[in-house]
């Protein structure tokens, strides 16, 4: 004989309480119509703007941001402590009040991005560029988080 635990029924232990968790979700996408994965009480195209990669060397961080459209007179850099914000206004010219979308999703407005940057960074020497709509910003690190060669004796 088999016993089946019902699947509604909450278990003890961590894999079983991911798996209420698991349950809890699609019982909520259910009551907000969420049905095949869709969630459509999230805005279509909302997220974060714009995207960022944020790599380093020994020398540098470099934060690379996707601008597309956007010209370097709309976008403003600033650092403070360990953080860069990137800011600015994407504008998209204005339809015709008689066109009827079918699908927006690029958005225009303000916009800002807070970057916190793992090191101590020399905010005098902060180099930006913007090319092919892609904003390469270069943070030189301090010298107190710059690696140090240690000789042993």
């Amino acid at each position: 004989m088999i016993f089946r635990r019902p699947t509604y029924y909450p278990t003890w232990g961590w894999g079983s309480a991911f798996e209420e968790l698991e349950r809890m979700r699609r019982q909520l996408d259910g009551v907000f119509g969420g049905g095949g994965g869709r969630r459509p009480y999230r805005l279509a195209g909302a997220g974060v703007f714009p995207l960022i990669n944020l790599t380093e060397d020994k020398e540098k961080y470099y934060v690379r941001a996707e601008l597309p459209g956007l010209s370097a007179a709309n976008i403003d850099i600033s650092v403070t402590g360990r953080n860069l914000t990137i800011s600015g206004e994407r504008k998209i010219p204005f339809e015709d009040e008689k066109v009827r979308y079918h699908r927006r999703e690029r958005d225009a407005g303000t916009f800002s991005r807070m970057i916190a940057l793992p090191g101590e960074v020399d905010a005098d020497k902060v180099e930006a560029s913007h090319v092919n709509g892609i904003l390469t910003v270069v943070v030189p690190k301090a010298e107190a988080a710059k690696p140090k060669q240690i000789t042993v004796r």
